[in-house]
């Protein structure tokens, strides 16, 4: 018997014959109570429906019974095994915190031992927008979700919540164009509820320093700190310095314990490569030593052909400040940048009923989708 006939059955029964707790049901016309509150609880357990169990052994109250304890235990025994109006359950729903999407707009996730599924099937979206993060103001900086709140009513018609059963999992069992034969569904409720989805954006230029450290100025903003210039605050902006050698590959060498202390800087100026346009100090901007190799890359110009006998590599002219050879025409580009997003998606559903079931808060998690990742070119200027 469901949860809800269980409490349902309970009630029908009660008597108020205990001042704290009287807990009455009929079975096969033989009346049970318990006033030991720890008899019969209801639990409410981590992203699960409710739970209903007896923990004690049951008192019974009845003067035509005084047989001793060996009539009192075979009468439990009996009880709990056949009675048809008051059968003790538990029902556990124990998902991972994570779930899926695909097709029109479906999110599930599902579960073996037992196998079950969960799944929200909500009408006239998809999933690009609600990850959907247009520039602001058009400046093609800096990006803003569309909507980072939604709450969409699960009514069971339009929009809609099903908990199922199989006797075996399917491979897939929401995402074929064409519905596998082997579903093996063996119960499937539907329920309604309110699911709030929530998006979150978090971005960075993934150039080896966390962006609490690209706070220059230390005042807290990380938009207005742009070493370049270029319109692109350092948080987002994988080239720092704006001398077209990426940041990552400006030997950074971030560490917990030292932070940016170990930095390099080629030319001792107390201003590490990754800040410095002019890495070797030769007086040539870093960016403009493409003599050989004019692609806005100075990483791959190397007149100096030897070896360096510790690392067996040899050094672009960027680094080495006996040669201050430049491009014959000043580069007027910078490479394009590139910001990392990854967007949060999760869902709370919330009055959530289901024939069986019912519960308060459930929380269906946290999406699992490699669409939420993503990267975009943000526009920069020249200077």
């Amino acid at each position: 018997m469901h949860y809800r006939n269980v409490i349902s059955s309970l009630r029908s029964c009660a008597q108020s014959l205990h001042p704290e707790w009287a807990l009455w049901r009929h079975c096969q016309n033989i009346l049970v109570c318990s006033s030991d509150f720890e008899s019969a609880k209801i639990e409410q357990i981590n992203n699960t429906f409710v739970r209903y169990k007896v923990s004690n052994a049951l008192f019974l109250f009845s003067k035509s019974i005084e047989m001793g304890k060996f009539f009192y235990l075979l009468f439990v025994l009996v009880m709990i095994s056949s009675c048809n109006d008051g059968d003790v359950i538990e029902v556990e729903l124990d998902f991972e915190n994570s779930f899926q999407t695909c097709g029109e707009l479906v999110f599930y996730k599902t579960k073996t031992g037992p196998d079950e599924s969960l799944s929200i099937f909500i009408n006239n979206l998809i999933i690009d927008e609600i990850i959907e993060a247009p520039y602001i103001n058009n400046d093609s900086v800096f990006v803003a979700l569309s909507d980072s709140i939604r709450t969409i009513n699960i009514d069971g018609n339009t929009n809609k919540f099903n908990y199922r059963t199989y006797s075996s999992m399917p491979s897939n069992p929401f995402c074929s164009d064409i519905p596998s034969s082997e579903l093996n569904i063996t119960n499937d409720s539907a329920g309604t509820g309110i699911a709030t989805i929530t998006v979150n954006l978090t971005e960075d230029d993934n150039d080896g320093i966390p962006s609490e450290f690209e706070d220059i100025n230390g005042n807290g903003d990380l938009t207005d700190d742009d070493t370049d210039g270029d319109g692109v605050p350092n948080y987002l902006d994988d080239d720092d310095d704006g001398d077209n050698v990426k940041t990552i590959n400006e030997s950074v060498s971030f560490e917990e314990e030292d932070n940016l202390l170990n930095a390099l800087d080629t030319d001792n100026d107390a201003i590490p490569n990754y800040l410095d346009n002019d890495d070797d100090g030769d007086g040539v901007p870093t960016r403009d030593e493409e003599s050989l190799l004019p692609d806005l890359n100075p990483a791959n110009d190397i007149t100096d052909p030897t070896e360096d006998p510790e690392t067996g590599q040899t050094t672009p002219d960027y680094l080495n400040s006996e040669i201050t050879a430049s491009a014959s025409n000043p580069i007027t580009a910078y490479r394009e940048h590139t910001v990392r997003q990854v967007f949060t998606v999760r869902i709370v559903i919330t009055n959530l009923s289901i024939p069986q079931l019912s519960q308060d808060v459930l929380n269906f998690g946290i999406l699992n989708d490699p669409i939420t990742t993503d990267t975009r070119n943000p526009k920069t200027i020249f200077n």
